[in-house]
């Protein structure tokens, strides 16, 4: 293939996924009033699943209620951005939550809640390691947004080996 077509290519490609990113955006937003939508939390449970899969509690129970705290973490976190970063995260979890979307930009062929941890850390992986820069500013969002949020709880503390502030 010629350089010329190649970058044909990529640039059809990348006017499709923004086009596309668009108007998932209007129809599903990744955020609603500064705060995780259904979709964004549906996206951001399974990157939490699969980025956290070792330091996560081994009870379902608990491993449930881990997630929640995650996704509430988000949410403060996500209020806490300049309003142009949240715009363009939602856009990428609206991108991410629709079909098309989850299938072309992440390669992940199952629905986020049904897809397993090993196929959602072989996505993020394809995303790390992809040639195009936009697939890996994507993973390393959803990748420091995900371990910033659980990790930034004192609870998940002694799994890093953090015994918390110094007391003076």
């Amino acid at each position: 293939m010629q350089r010329r077509t190649l970058l044909k290519l990529s640039a059809a490609s990348a006017a499709v996924l923004i086009v596309a990113g668009g108007a998932a955006a209007l129809l599903q937003p990744g955020l609603k009033g500064g705060v995780l939508s259904d979709a964004g939390r549906e996206v951001f449970s399974a990157v939490g699943r699969a980025v956290l899969d070792k330091t996560l509690p081994a009870d379902d129970g608990a491993r449930q209620v881990a997630l929640q705290g995650l996704l509430t973490r988000v949410d403060i976190l996500v209020q806490s951005l300049a309003p142009h970063a949240q715009a363009e995260l939602s856009q990428l979890l609206a991108l991410l939550a629709s079909a098309a979307g989850r299938r072309a930009f992440a390669g992940l062929s199952q629905p986020w809640p049904e897809a397993s941890i090993a196929d959602i850390q072989h996505a993020l992986q394809d995303m790390r390691l992809s040639a195009l820069a936009l697939r890996q500013q994507a993973y390393a969002a959803l990748h420091d947004i995900t371990a910033g949020a659980y990790f930034s709880d004192s609870s998940s503390w002694p799994l890093l080996g953090y015994p918390g502030p110094l007391k003076i």
